[in-house]
């Protein structure tokens, strides 16, 4: 079992900044490709950002690229979304997500291929 822990949400108006935190605990934390997620009300969940085992491969969403950003820190068994240029229509609930990944260099954009999730921070962007 995993369990993850996000963290970092909040009320920010547009244009402002916010990183979100998420902690892993359970298992060994470079096992696992990373992912974040949203979900806005009435909406589907969006994928937003994974970032491989060792962080040195990422991906992200068209809606943020060039806005937030997605790391990690395997020391500190934690993985970060800097979110920049904060819109209106980024406000949803985040959530983490940890896929046991065989191999590095891997990231996953669909929500079935992750096997464990946090329970999410909420983002309000203000207009």
């Amino acid at each position: 079992q995993v369990q993850l822990v996000e963290s970092g949400g909040g009320l920010v108006q547009a244009g402002g900044s916010l990183r979100l935190s998420c902690v892993a605990s359970g298992r060994t934390f470079r096992d696992y490709t990373m992912g974040w997620f949203r979900q806005a009300p009435g909406k589907e969940r969006e994928f937003i950002a994974s970032v491989s085992r060792s962080g040195d491969r990422t991906s992200h969403a068209d809606s943020v690229k060039g806005r937030f950003t997605v790391s990690r820190d395997n020391a500190k068994n934690t993985v970060y979304l800097q979110m920049n240029s904060l819109k209106p229509e980024d406000t949803a609930v985040y959530s983490c997500a940890a896929d046991f990944s065989p191999v590095d260099r891997r990231v996953a954009v669909t929500a079935a291929e992750y096997d464990y999730w946090g329970q999410g921070t909420q983002v309000t962007v203000s207009s």
